[in-house]
């Protein structure tokens, strides 16, 4: 009887490697210096994050106030133009508005969480 010895022999390529590890680091369970700095990636993208959402929002309402202006002042420019022109106005100053709210908000955020991002950092550094 002719026996045959079956075997697979395969070799992964560099690229096949480090994809490999890619998917490995998905899926394998985060150490401790990992959960830190992950930690204080979040900490520092939550910084900029809630000026931006309320700006974003300030920014959002203040044009459609000032789209109102505008229609009162050329739709019904007979009746609505002088009001138009004072919503118009209030639309403007809160898009104005838009920039130092972020500048605020992020400066007061960073304030509160400089303590725990700086100690983060230094266990991360040691």
């Amino acid at each position: 009887m002719d026996e045959k010895k079956e075997t697979f022999n395969y070799t992964y390529s560099a690229s096949r490697q480090q994809e490999i590890k890619r998917i490995r680091e998905k899926y394998a369970p985060p150490t401790q210096e990992e959960d830190k700095m992950e930690q204080l990636r979040r900490l520092d993208r939550s910084v900029t994050k809630a000026g931006a959402m309320i700006s974003l929002t300030v920014g959002i309402i203040s044009s459609l106030i000032l789209g109102v202006g505008m229609c009162c002042t050329m739709v019904w420019a007979d009746r609505l133009f002088i009001p138009g022109i004072m919503i118009g106005i209030i639309g403007i100053v809160g898009m104005i508005a838009t920039y130092p709210i972020f500048t605020r908000v992020t400066q007061k955020r960073r304030e509160k969480l400089a303590p725990e991002i700086l100690r983060l950092s230094e266990e991360l550094i040691k």
